[in-house]
């Protein structure tokens, strides 16, 4: 072996020195840039929270390998499924570094090669019947929300720039967390998340759950309007208490000061009104890491259903598709343990002229099909606008 060059020998590493990142993740008025990539780290995360786990021993020694080779505080970056036991797309980057978002263009040019073909995977009648039977399951068992979703492939004529549908995604939501992650397969995650799963700065950790959502409305006052009813749906308020309730159990084995509103609030994006709670709390135990974190969190009821377990079983029976990295995290983590990890919402995968859309909706006893049905074709509504597309 030659002077300088990385020895890996784990099987969930592969060593990457030399090749291009397009790797990308923005929080706020910063962009996290990757301009060569050092190692990728494939290990699935399952028991992930586990500091001596598979996936955080690997982690450990590829950002210590960098750390020897000159970087001051490396990180990984990537993404992880939404089942853990599958492989993550993990990198550890040569060079990394954040940088002030660019400010918008007046104009975004989003024309993208003709549409050739479409498919909805379930269709309409086939989702229905999915939220159908859900909600008989419910009424037999003890689960108490499923997320059931759907896929949308779209074929185009030609190759889709990725560069333009980022920029289309930037244009529509500045304020979501914007993600582009490559894939061993050739094709990339994108997209731009609302949903803040778990964020760390030295102890103090945030986590920022979204569930309940209603569609914004052209007019000020039927928006508004609209965002109230939503703020005051019974079920929608029922979906969201799963969901902050589950966070909070696992957080507070780990935490002290945690500090939950009692109620939620609301938050938007230019299509969704969404019922929203901002967890703060202080660690513990300071080394835990906020990939840590995010593994002890993920899958919550937001995206999973609730229990966990037995709801994550009703959507393996129902959904005609393997989900891969929708609903799963993508983010970043430090060597000092720092990081953000979001949820893999409002995403596509694009791969050459195809590009694959997903949205899902938290089902409850109360949940209506057809509404169910409209809200998971308002989500798809910010990736096939970017893909310019009317929804």
């Amino acid at each position: 072996m030659q002077t300088g060059t990385l020895r890996i020998d784990h099987p969930h590493t592969a060593e990457l020195a030399g090749s291009e990142g397009n790797l990308l993740f923005t929080s706020g008025n910063r962009e996290l840039v990757v301009t060569r990539i050092r190692e990728r780290i494939t290990a699935p995360a399952l028991g992930g929270y586990d500091r001596e786990s598979i996936i955080q021993t690997i982690i450990a020694e590829a950002l210590e390998r960098a750390r020897k080779a000159g970087q001051d505080n490396p990180i990984v970056i990537g993404a992880i499924p939404f089942d853990l036991g599958e492989p993550s797309c993990l990198y550890v980057p040569e060079h990394h570094a954040w940088r002030d978002r660019v400010a918008d263009q007046a104009t975004t040019d989003s024309s993208m090669p003709g549409l050739v073909a479409q498919r909805s995977l379930p269709d309409e009648n086939g989702f229905k019947r999915a939220v159908e039977h859900a909600i008989v399951n419910f009424r037999h068992s003890d689960v108490r929300k499923a997320v059931l979703s759907v896929m949308r492939e779209l074929t185009f004529a030609g190759c889709v720039d990725v560069e333009r549908l980022l920029a289309s995604l930037r244009a529509q939501n500045r304020e979501g967390y914007q993600f582009r992650v490559p894939l061993p397969d050739g094709g990339e995650l994108v997209g731009v998340s609302p949903e803040l799963l778990m964020r760390r700065e030295g102890d103090r950790i945030v986590s920022n759950p979204l569930a309940g959502s209603a569609r914004r409305l052209p007019d000020p006052e039927a928006d508004r309007a609209n965002a109230e009813r939503l703020l005051h749906s019974e079920k929608d308020q029922y979906e969201h208490s799963l969901v902050v309730q589950d966070i909070r159990a696992l957080l507070e084995q780990h935490c002290v000061e945690l500090d939950m509103p009692q109620q939620p609030s609301l938050i938007n994006t230019a299509a969704l009104w969404h019922l929203s709670t901002r967890i703060e709390a202080r660690l513990k135990d300071p080394s835990t890491t906020a990939l840590q974190l995010a593994c002890l969190l993920h899958p919550t009821p937001a995206v999973c259903g609730f229990p966990t377990e037995r709801a994550r079983r009703l959507i393996r029976f129902v959904e005609p598709f393997e989900r891969g990295f929708f609903t799963g995290m993508v983010g970043w983590c430090d060597a000092k343990g720092n990081g953000e990890w979001v949820v893999t919402i409002r995403c596509g995968i694009v791969k050459r002229e195809t590009v694959r859309l997903f949205a899902g909706a938290g089902i409850v006893e109360a949940s209506q099909p057809e509404s169910e049905w409209a809200e998971v074709q308002t989500k798809l509504g910010t990736m096939l606008n970017a893909c310019g597309l009317a929804a």
